[in-house]
């Protein structure tokens, strides 16, 4: 057991109370008092948790005083004890004063020691109530705080000009165009290449409109089959499918206020599409295995890689979905369409990996910046954001150089569209074959060059040449006129 609980008794007649003394002491810490005035004063500065009170006193009934008791000092659980009074004549006064129990005289001690542990029992209780209503409170305003914060930062994260572009970037359109649709609660259909940044131009409009402060939540449509996919954006009842072993609520209801996104929309199926177009249609959704509709608020924003105007004219999208989903249309261009927001986008995926690794790195060579801009980027920001992360955690240099760059990306000549096809030389038509063979010559010896950080002598022997031989090969190729002497510097190669 732990300390004794500390009771005070109030009796105007010491013999009563060296009787009640005696009786609990052993089991609690008994403070006494014969006045009000000594009972006010024992609870202005002991923690008492339990108060017998005597009900006939002189100048104030123990009914009358317990009900200041629990106007100063409400926590303490509150016993009268009387032999006087039925409690019939005063249950109205008993109600106000809150208290625990009543005993009549002649008490029986084991009686009065059980009502007691029990009032020290809901004391505690009734304490461990209030904390944890306080911590309640205190996570409930902590959580409404943190969510506050969270939703201002992904406001600051997504406004317009966070998107990161150059002052005469292609995208500055895409981004005017976002400014202007933003507020206005309609569909949009987000078109562009895979890793181009649609879900960011989506999160751009949803934090930007009237209902940013309600829930953004996405979903890859053709990574599902259909039963899948309506699961996810509707729900289902338990025992609906195979596996459906609880409720679950949809994304469409966790969205409700809020924003859908839905990514490749353009790879539903035609069964499909006609459950998602009664659904926008009434903004009902009805779970899978229930016969109840509920009905939601929600935008939705849609995206997709493929031409759906082709698609429609084929008939294998519906075109009433179409129009639908594209109450206005946004295309992102691709990377290879904004050569020139390139390197600031690499210093901008920089910092992220950086802050998300650890790492510490001042930044890119020029070098290695002119090859990116090279490059095609097939797979847009999400392969340009994976070749960063790639040359941080391989780099052992202040400056991350391009020998640190992925083979493909060497390959491409800074300053010569023809170089910036994927597998030069290989397509049909492309010349004859020693022209062909020329091409990917030269393209695997600027490779090379750059990943061996244009020492020539390290080049050679890895292409198994003579010095001689390589330097005619460039010399053949015009590779000796494309490296700069300031590059060359600033790589740390020697020209020999």
């Amino acid at each position: 057991m732990g300390e004794k609980a500390t009771i005070l008794a109030l009796d105007d007649e010491p013999r009563s109370l060296e009787t009640l003394g005696r009786i609990l002491e052993d089991d609690f810490n008994v403070l006494t008092a014969t006045t009000t005035g000594e009972a006010e004063a024992i609870l202005a500065r002991e923690w008492v948790q339990v108060i017998l009170c005597d009900q006939r006193m002189p100048g104030m009934t123990g009914v009358e005083f317990l009900k200041r008791v629990r106007a100063l000092w409400p926590d303490v659980v509150r016993i009268i004890l009387s032999g006087y009074t039925e409690p019939s004549d005063i249950i109205q006064g008993i109600n106000e004063a809150g208290i625990y129990q009543y005993l009549t005289k002649p008490w029986h001690p084991d009686q009065l020691i059980l009502t007691i542990n029990n009032a020290v029992r809901l004391f505690h209780l009734q304490r461990q109530s209030d904390l944890l209503a306080l911590e309640m409170k205190v996570a409930t305003s902590t959580l409404e705080t943190r969510t506050s914060k969270r939703r201002e930062a992904l406001k600051r994260t997504f406004r317009y000009d966070s998107l990161v572009r150059t002052a005469d970037s292609p995208l500055n359109a895409t981004v005017d165009q976002v400014q202007r649709v933003a507020p206005f609660d309609i569909s949009v259909l987000i078109t562009g290449e895979s890793g181009s940044g649609k879900e960011l131009i989506a999160r751009a409009l949803h934090y930007n409109s009237l209902r940013a402060d309600g829930p953004f939540v996405a979903e890859n449509c053709g990574a599902l089959p259909d039963q899948l996919l309506e699961s996810e954006l509707f729900g289902h009842k338990r025992g609906a499918f195979t596996g459906a072993v609880e409720d679950r609520v949809g994304l469409f209801e966790q969205a409700d206020g809020g924003t859908v996104f839905l990514d490749e929309i353009g790879d539903i199926s035609p069964a499909f599409q006609v459950k998602l177009l009664r659904v926008l249609q009434e903004g009902e959704i009805r779970p899978l295995g229930s016969n109840q509709r509920r009905r939601v608020d929600i935008r939705v924003i849609a995206a997709t890689n493929r031409d759906l105007e082709t698609e429609v004219r084929a008939g294998r999208y519906r075109d009433d979905l179409y129009y639908r989903l594209a109450t206005t249309s946004i295309r992102v261009p691709p990377l290879r369409e904004r050569r020139m927001d390139i390197p600031t986008l690499a210093r901008a995926l920089l910092e992220q990996a950086i802050e998300q690794h650890g790492k510490r790195v001042r930044g890119f060579t020029d070098e290695a910046l002119e090859c990116m801009q090279a490059y095609h980027w097939p797979g847009n920001v999400r392969e340009l954001q994976n070749e960063v992360q790639c040359m941080l955690v391989m780099g052992s240099r202040d400056l991350l150089g391009a020998e640190l760059l992925s083979p493909r990306i060497l390959q491409a000549i800074p300053g010569d569209e023809g170089w910036d096809e994927p597998e030069p030389g290989l397509e049909p038509g492309a010349g004859t074959l020693k022209e062909r063979l020329d091409s990917l010559e030269a393209r695997i010896l600027r490779e090379a060059l750059i990943r061996n950080r244009w020492n020539k002598s390290k080049t050679a022997r890895e292409l198994g040449l003579s010095r001689v031989g390589l330097r005619s090969k460039l010399e053949r190729h015009g590779l000796e006129k494309i490296q700069p002497l300031k590059t060359r510097r600033r790589a740390g190669g020697n020209g020999d």
